[in-house]
């Protein structure tokens, strides 16, 4: 992947994360497929259940990756977030965002480690909190990836079995059905 590719995914998800701890929230778990280094879109996670539901919701993130025949996914998640959902034990820093960088060759881990600091009171009167970012970990080739990312980053380069005139339109409208958000540049929209 191109460092310059690379860096606007790190921007994107850490203003991501900006806005959305402003309002509350931590972004659900996103999956960022490339062909041949141009990016398909963003896929957020349906909205899921804490315990299986999350593990298959997370799982299912891979997809859109595998019917666009992704050569390389980026994942990101929030590490106490995903343990929380997914019923796990917290694995690595907390706060954190994780972003993988996953080919078919590996993945190498890259975490982002935050402090939560209050914000100025939203407009209707929640308090927020606004991450301040620590030093980046050192990326870790081949790092430990919970469950659910793990299975999403391997399920993202077994090719789908659909017998469709369109498998990757198809998986698209699926999974916009079951939930998913899925934003497609202008280069994969149907």
């Amino acid at each position: 992947m191109d460092t310059q590719v690379w860096d606007a995914l790190v921007v994107s998800m850490k203003n991501a994360y900006a806005a959305g701890l402003g309002e509350g929230t931590v972004p659900r778990p996103v999956i960022m497929p490339l062909v041949r280094g141009e990016l398909v879109g963003l896929i957020w996670v349906r909205p899921i259940k804490a315990g299986e539901d999350a593990l298959t919701g997370i799982a299912q993130l891979s997809n859109i990756a595998a019917a666009a025949g992704a050569d390389e996914v980026v994942l990101a998640w929030e590490t106490h977030d995903v343990a929380t959902v997914c019923e796990l034990p917290v694995v690595g820093p907390a706060p954190c965002l994780n972003m993988v960088h996953a080919t078919t060759d590996g993945h190498i881990l890259h975490q982002f480690p935050y402090t939560e600091r209050p914000a100025a009171h939203s407009l209707d009167g929640r308090a927020s909190v606004e991450p301040q970012w620590l030093p980046a970990l050192e990326p870790q080739p081949g790092g430990e990836l919970v469950p659910p990312v793990r299975a999403a980053v391997d399920f993202s380069f077994t090719p789908l079995e659909l017998d469709h005139p369109s498998p990757f339109g198809v998986t698209v409208v699926l999974m916009e059905e079951d939930g998913f958000s899925v934003r497609l540049t202008e280069a994969f929209a149907p």
